[in-house]
């Protein structure tokens, strides 16, 4: 008869278990939720395996660089032993709410029971050095190297990112971008209109002592400020008064802005956020064309659509590029385009390491081909949006401009309505992270001519 393994309460347990997997190759959540499917876990513990996994990834960079100060022999730290000394070293110098000593003993603990009781002492040792000397590692502490180095370092990012921001927004604004990614993200609610107001949401919640506040650019976002719980059990949830949805990707739909009774077209609709929102804004009336190549993601589409009871979404399962009756019907298009996904490094602890140069050259491609396809679906005097949840210039202004340079019937059309201050002097609208405190996205309204 087989043994099955013992269950898992230690949540330390559960977050070397997961960052065992990512060594080899595995995205973290799901080497967390595989880590999660083996353990009994309180919330409490869930919440903090979540954090250990997800910190220690995002600060892998930093923290492999005060390691190696600390080994006499870094080379010869197998990856287990570094993954031990990355969590005990996440905890002392990113959450307050630890005390050292427990970072310290627990970390002694998980070496002994994973079969390294040999090298508990060491582990000690390590981390309490780290304490000793932590005033060596605050500040500047990694003066010696050069600017981009010493950023990617103290910061925890590849140089090829810091080589790309720093042209972008100087020093300063490169600390502050990598300051706001390595915090935890907000979460946003945009209300439905269809079933209530803005207004009337803040009162429920209020009245359920969640504390939330109005967004700025968007009349129907809410910004959750405090601790909500589960987002299920927040009020308005089962009656669809609201859905998730970042704050700038509220913004992409609002440029757009659809009208009852027109046929539109959201050509790379999954998971369905954005095309609910324009079903939102039109009333539920007219025609919406919502587009993914991949059936599992369509169906979330329609899983969306139906929660929110929307009758005007109708799903196209194919690529956007291969849609040619579509040709001159669309009053307007959404392209939100496949990207790289570097506005929204804060969201994904370990993507900032699995994106290359290479990458984005490959989408920038593909992102040209989907916007000439698409414009081919509108008609004379309609409007398409492009839009992207990156920062980088290859994704964004250097596809739009040498598009737009080689149209004659085609041209920016400046932001309506209250999103007028976020555009740029070009018409196209960016926002930062560290200046915004949203995601970073890039949006631009192009109108077609009408003759």
């Amino acid at each position: 008869m087989a043994i099955s393994s013992p269950t898992i309460t230690n949540p330390r347990q559960v977050a070397l278990s997961a960052l065992r997997d990512v060594a080899r190759g595995a995205y973290a959540d799901a080497a967390l939720e595989r880590g999660f499917s083996r353990s009994q876990l309180t919330s409490a513990d869930r919440h903090l395996a979540t954090e250990l996994v997800y910190g220690t990834v995002r600060q892998r960079r930093t923290l492999d660089a005060i390691i190696d100060r600390l080994l006499r022999k870094p080379e010869k730290s197998g990856s287990e032993l570094r993954s031990i000394l990355q969590l005990g070293l996440y905890q002392l110098r990113y959450m307050d709410r630890i005390p050292a000593s427990a970072a310290v003993d627990t970390a002694v603990e998980l070496t002994k029971e994973n079969r390294m009781a040999g090298l508990a002492a060491l582990v000690n040792g390590v981390l309490r050095q780290y304490l000793r000397q932590q005033a060596e590692f605050a500040g500047d502490w990694c003066g010696g190297l050069e600017l981009i180095a010493r950023l990617g370092t103290s910061y925890s990012f590849p140089d090829w990112l810091i080589a790309q921001w720093l042209p972008l927004l100087g020093e300063a604004g490169t600390i502050a971008l990598c300051q706001e990614f390595n915090r935890s993200p907000a979460i946003d609610l945009r209300v439905n209109p269809l079933r209530t107001d803005r207004a009337s949401v803040l009162e429920a919640f209020q009245a359920a002592q969640i504390s939330a506040l109005p967004l700025e650019h968007s009349a129907l976002g809410i910004r959750l400020t405090g601790s909500a719980g589960a987002i299920p059990n927040l009020p308005g949830y089962t009656e669809a008064w609201w859905t998730v949805q970042e704050s700038s990707a509220q913004l992409v739909s609002l440029l757009l802005d659809p009208q009852p009774g027109e046929v539109i077209v959201d050509a790379c609709a999954a998971p369905g956020g954005k095309t609910t929102h324009i079903a939102e804004l039109m009333g539920d009336q007219g025609t919406i064309y919502a587009i993914d190549p991949t059936a599992s993601r369509l169906r979330k589409v329609t899983q969306n659509c139906d929660r929110m009871e929307l009758k005007s979404v109708q799903t196209i399962l194919g690529d956007a590029r291969q849609q040619p009756d579509l040709d001159g019907q669309v009053d307007r298009v959404l392209l939100d385009a496949p990207c790289s996904g570097l506005g929204t490094l804060h969201r994904r602890a370990d993507a900032r390491w699995h994106k290359t140069p290479a990458m984005i050259q490959e989408l920038a491609v593909l992102q040209g081909e989907l916007l000439s396809a698409s414009a081919r679906w509108v008609k004379p005097g309609g409007v398409l949006v492009y839009a992207t949840c990156t920062i980088h210039p290859a994704e964004n202004e250097d596809v739009i401009g040498p598009w737009l340079a080689a149209q004659e019937d085609w041209r920016i059309d400046r932001p309506p309505g209250a999103l007028a201050s976020l555009a740029s002097q070009e018409g196209w609208i960016t926002t930062w992270p560290q200046e915004h405190h949203t995601d970073g996205f890039f949006m631009v309204r192009l109108v077609k001519s009408s003759h």
